[in-house]
């Protein structure tokens, strides 16, 4: 069973159209949703988490439709680009509350995140900084056995070493085949280590979605002058930069011609090289 599915969804707001979206985030798997800022990433997570209502189109999440989510919410994991715990309550406090509100409650791996993401025990909410209440928000959602993460901006305030750390932890979340993540983020190299499949989103439209090794076989990177870079097919070039030293271009591996040398390209790059052919 997928874990999301996602058919023609479509949300307006002044100025901005999240634009008949399809998106499967099979079982098993990890996608990561990249866009630049306004894309519709957070629109696209909200209306799966049932807290706006789509203009047109399908949504499912467990194999229920949004309507009927409050059936799946112990097997959901959400972390929110802005946490929303009790600010008043301490990392001691939360765990017992959340020890009530899930009959999936796993205490071992509470004490577990608090001790592996450094959380003090006994600080307010309201007294951490904006990186360890992220850490918290994930400790939360990691800790009731859910089967589907969906994680907004999960690993933005975090500091290199600890970011990860979090990816490795997710990456021990989905090795069981029964666990999915649905994730988005600005720091793509996260991403690239972790996802299976990358959704790109542009200006509210999903413009790629595709497998990651796929992607990263189907693209190579370009250095070159100017003139070895015409004497390419122009379907073959993505996108170029020229500079005094040199010309920098992302292209199709299967439009180029035999035997031109072309260097792997990171999934960094050839998102910033779309995002910048299609100003």
């Amino acid at each position: 069973m997928n874990a999301i599915e996602i058919k023609g969804l479509t949300k307006r707001y002044p100025g901005f159209t999240l634009d008949h979206v399809d998106l499967t985030v099979p079982g098993g798997c990890v996608v990561g949703l990249i866009g630049e800022n306004g894309a519709g990433k957070t629109t696209l997570i909200r209306l799966l988490l049932d807290l706006i209502r789509p203009d047109s189109g399908e949504i499912s999440v467990l194999g229920r439709p949004t309507a009927e989510l409050a059936a799946v919410k112990e097997e959901l994991g959400i972390v929110l680009d802005e946490p929303g715990l009790p600010a008043a309550l301490n990392a001691r406090q939360l765990g017992k509350m959340l020890r009530d509100a899930y009959r999936s409650w796993d205490e071992s791996a509470w004490e577990d995140c608090l001790r592996r993401f450094s959380i003090p025990a006994d600080r307010k909410f309201a007294e951490l900084s904006n990186g360890t209440k992220m850490k918290l928000s994930l400790a939360a959602a990691l800790s009731h056995n859910a089967r589907l993460l969906i994680l907004d901006e999960a690993t933005s305030g975090l500091d290199p070493v600890v970011r990860d750390e979090v990816v490795d932890i997710l990456m021990e979340f989905t090795r069981d085949e029964g666990h999915s993540i649905l994730i988005s983020s600005h720091i793509v190299s996260d991403l690239e280590k972790l996802c299976d499949y990358i959704a790109f989103l542009h200006k509210g439209k999903l413009i790629v979605f595709e497998e990651k090794d796929v992607l990263a076989s189907e693209y190579g990177l370009f250095r070159g002058t100017a003139e070895e870079l015409a004497a390419l097919p122009a379907e073959a070039v993505l996108h170029r930069v020229e500079t005094p030293y040199g010309v920098t271009a992302a292209v199709r591996r299967d439009a180029a011609a035999a035997g031109t040398a072309l260097s792997p390209v990171s999934i960094e790059e050839l998102f910033v090289m779309m995002a910048k052919e299609m100003k």
